[in-house]
């Protein structure tokens, strides 16, 4: 059997984060979607279960946080090369995400961060796949 992630988060706005995420080149499945929900394909594994604020206070009786004041988890998506890290955050700067920190480059590895119009935290990384198997110590710099 495949583990399949459902990651619940929440929004203020529903029609916005449909339109953000499918920006991204995700994909709505209507037959778990309404107008609490919508379930945001990123492939045949993972899911977005992006819910209304009001909604998600009814899975559980913790304060559901303000993502733009405190972070409560940072999900971390690879890419296949440093250009595809780039286009994903141009689809997600251009449907109204920001961008918190500046760009990562370790040389093995280089990253972006993309906060969602609710400030749920966004990773996209590209990791030489040589670093990615042996470690970053294996990766050789080209010479300055």
């Amino acid at each position: 059997m495949t583990t399949q992630l459902f990651v619940n988060i929440a929004t203020d706005d529903l029609e916005r984060s449909k339109a953000f995420y499918t920006a991204l080149g995700c994909e709505i499945n209507p037959n778990f979607s309404d107008d609490n929900a919508a379930c945001v394909v990123w492939d045949e594994t993972i899911f977005f279960m992006v819910l209304t604020r009001e909604y998600f206070s009814t899975f559980t009786d913790k304060q559901i946080v303000n993502a733009h004041e405190s972070a409560q988890v940072s999900l971390a998506f690879s890419r296949e090369s440093r250009e595809a890290v780039d286009e994903i955050l141009a689809k997600g700067l251009a449907a109204g995400g920001t961008e918190p920190k500046p760009v990562q480059d370790l040389g093995f590895m280089y990253s972006r961060d993309l906060d969602d119009p609710d400030g749920n935290s966004l990773g996209f990384l590209y990791m030489d796949p040589v670093a990615a198997e042996q470690g970053p110590d294996a990766f050789e710099q080209p010479d300055s």
